[in-house]
């Protein structure tokens, strides 16, 4: 593999129930404590009263009240996150400087508020125009390379469950092609009662007490080749692979399986050299994946790195914010240097992925 096609993750942030940027979620993941509350009924008029929400998010308090008056949840927390990120790193954008964002639907609630108008008001074209464009699905990602300045390449992914993983893949590519010089890697889903609702209706067999929360986490990657010159950002781990497959029907343990065991005889990595493994364990289809990954990785492995269940079920948000919590974790752990740590995701329907990374070494920087 080029030195080009190597890729690096040289930041990140996150906003997610533990607070409002990098070290909010640092702190919250070293403290082990659950970031699921108690709703407020009078502002989440959802099937459940316990949800893992961003505390204090308020768009207009957060972001100020320029260009937020029509802007949905979704689209706030990425473009909060992306401001985290540059601003912690003093990180330039421009021409160079791409974005792809990792979604299910994009805001389940602007969707169902339009399409509401579409049918109540008076005719079915009186429907307010300041809504539509929160309605499509790459709104958060267009709206965000807008309020800061990121002029490359602009993508959004539908990929569920899997949307992060499927994000950095697509940065490699960026990368390789010569697309972009950085890359910002990143997936995000709101919680609110419109998004709470249909999955209720939709996915009813799946564990009646499993909780939804929301969150977005942003990872800034480069080539190796762009981290060697002077002035250049440290380096915080190596993605040495990411792959993803597709199960249509039987075992998706099996695929996920299947698709792990690829993804570390490309990086080179034996299963018995994995540092940290960390699927999803979130409801129904997290235990499966994490019953999947134990078949290939001793239990110690798989506790290094908390999976997620304190945050709920953060949708496509999911799989970045776990990346995010493999670098939390590394940073308190200085037994975690030069080592390898595999996540990986399942979603409903019919994907699976994992990414296999190396965790820096200061030691060899």
């Amino acid at each position: 593999m080029s030195a080009r096609q190597r890729l690096v993750i040289t930041a990140w942030s996150a906003v997610s129930p533990h607070g409002i940027g990098r070290q909010s979620f640092v702190d919250g993941t070293a403290s082990g404590a659950s970031a699921v509350t108690t709703l407020d009924p009078g502002q989440w008029a959802g099937p459940s009263d316990r949800g893992g929400v961003v505390p204090g998010f308020d768009i207009k308090k957060v972001l100020g009240p320029k260009g937020t008056r029509k802007m949905d949840r979704v689209t706030a927390l990425v473009v909060s996150t992306v401001g985290e990120l540059l601003a912690d790193g003093g990180i330039s954008t421009g021409e160079d400087t791409a974005l792809v964002l990792g979604s299910t639907m994009g805001s389940a609630k602007s969707i169902m508020d339009f399409t509401e108008d579409v049918l109540v008001r008076e005719r079915p074209y009186m429907v307010d125009p300041a809504k539509m464009p929160n309605s499509v699905m790459n709104c958060a990602a267009g709206a965000c390379a807008i309020w800061h300045g990121l002029k490359g390449p602009n993508t959004t992914l539908a990929g569920g469950q899997a949307a992060g993983l499927l994000a950095l893949d697509y940065a490699r590519r960026l990368l390789a092609h010569d697309r972009a010089a950085k890359v910002l890697v990143g997936a995000a889903e709101e919680y609110s009662a419109e998004r709470a609702w249909m999955d209720r209706h939709s996915w009813q067999a799946e564990t009646p007490d499993r909780v939804l929360g929301e969150g977005c986490a942003v990872l800034l990657v480069e080539a190796v080749d762009e981290v060697g010159r002077p002035g250049a950002r440290t380096p915080l781990a190596e993605v040495l692979a990411t792959e993803s497959r597709v199960y249509l029907e039987g075992d998706p343990g099996r695929v996920l399986l299947a698709c792990v065991r690829s993804a570390l005889d490309r990086a080179g990595v034996p299963a018995d050299e994995v540092w940290a493994a960390v699927p999803s364990s979130v409801g129904d289809r997290g235990r499966l994946e994490s019953d999947a990954v134990r078949a290939l990785f001793a239990d110690e492995v798989l506790a290094r790195v908390p999976t997620g269940e304190a945050l709920g079920d953060t949708g496509a948000a999911s799989a970045a914010l776990r990346i995010a919590t493999v670098l939390s974790v590394a940073e308190r752990s200085p037994e975690a240097a030069g080592q390898v740590a595999v996540v990986t995701s399942v979603d409903r329907y019919g994907t699976v992925a994992c990414s296999v990374l190396r965790l820096a070494d200061p030691a060899r920087t």
